[in-house]
């Protein structure tokens, strides 16, 4: 398997150099999807059924991962099976859906049970007209394989570089090369790309980041989002410190330096309070291409520092070809 992922690495490095999409313009884009209600001095969300979550487990996760234990889930809507989705789906049309993140719980493989709803993927992407972002756990052929036949719009996969972090904070028996297997079989089917990496995944530490980093360059991708561990109540990662500025803005600098023609975009998880307002003035100087649920005056200080800002109440990468 690593002499066939050497050899696409290779393939797939040279076609994105021929990429011609730059990422130096002086343009950010803000995104305020509906996964909550957002409204500050600068901008006031207007329309917060465009872009919704929905969870295929509910609230349910068999890996209960240090950093979450499902509680990321209760912000999404539970959609158990694929007729739920759907009916949901078609009910919220009235109200100005535009497109749907579909994530879930994973199971003790670390894979999200996507197979069940290929068709109706594939009925809200062409009957409805929505736009599909799908946040996997680890993914095989035959499920990279019916999400290409649901024609989805965009994978969204959380790339961990380090195996220490893999066994103790996801308790997961996968490996660095699991994920690299994923990001593989997923580009090899054509479908868009957007890896996610958590910084300080391991107890506020940064460990496998760059690794990670350097994994999801060998590939042509949509966009690469970056988000900051935040500790939530309730999980083992309650009291832990996030990363310190100093590693964040380092990482974002060489973000931009390994993937110069690729949007990057700060996510929606990081800390809040005065360390958000941080982070956030962090990603404006470091040239990133977008920030989700910006801090109170980063559209200001953005404006301040000459860029050309613009908005969509959507998921990271919604606008991005």
């Amino acid at each position: 398997m690593q002499n066939s992922l050497d050899d696409a690495y290779q393939v797939i490095y040279i076609f994105r150099c021929f990429d011609t999409l730059s990422t130096m313009s002086n343009k950010i884009t803000f995104y305020v999807p509906g996964i909550k209600h957002y409204e500050t001095e600068e901008f006031v969300q207007k329309a917060p059924s465009s872009f919704l979550p929905f969870s295929v487990t509910g609230n349910e996760c068999a890996l209960g991962c240090d950093h979450c234990k499902g509680e990321l889930l209760r912000f999404m809507r539970p959609t158990l099976t694929p007729e739920d989705l759907i009916k949901r789906c078609r009910e919220t049309l009235k109200a100005g859906l535009n497109g749907v993140l579909i994530s879930g719980g994973c199971n003790i493989k670390g894979r999200v049970p996507l197979e069940r709803y290929f068709d109706a993927l594939r009925y809200l992407k062409k009957d409805l007209g929505l736009k599909i972002f799908v946040h996997s756990g680890l993914l095989d052929d035959f499920q990279a394989r019916g999400l290409h036949g649901a024609e989805v719009d965009a994978v969204l996969l959380d790339v961990i570089g380090s195996n220490q972090t893999i066994k103790e904070v996801y308790h997961l028996g996968a490996t660095i090369e699991d994920y690299e297997a994923s990001l593989y079989v997923t580009s090899r089917y054509n479908i868009p790309i957007m890896p996610h990496i958590v910084l300080g995944l391991q107890y506020g530490r940064l460990v496998g980041e760059e690794n990670a980093l350097d994994i999801a360059s060998h590939y042509k991708l949509k966009a690469l989002v970056l988000v900051i561990l935040t500790p939530l109540l309730g999980t083992p990662m309650e009291g832990v410190e996030p990363p310190n500025l100093k590693d964040v803005r380092s990482f974002f600098a060489k973000a931009k330096e390994k993937l110069p023609q690729t949007p990057i975009i700060l996510g929606c998880a990081r800390p809040m309070g005065q360390y958000k307002q941080e982070v956030d003035r962090l990603a404006v100087e470091a040239g990133l291409d977008g920030i989700a649920f910006p801090a109170e005056g980063i559209i200001s200080f953005a404006v301040d520092k000459g860029k050309e800002v613009s908005f969509t109440e959507s998921c990271c990468g919604f606008n991005i070809p």
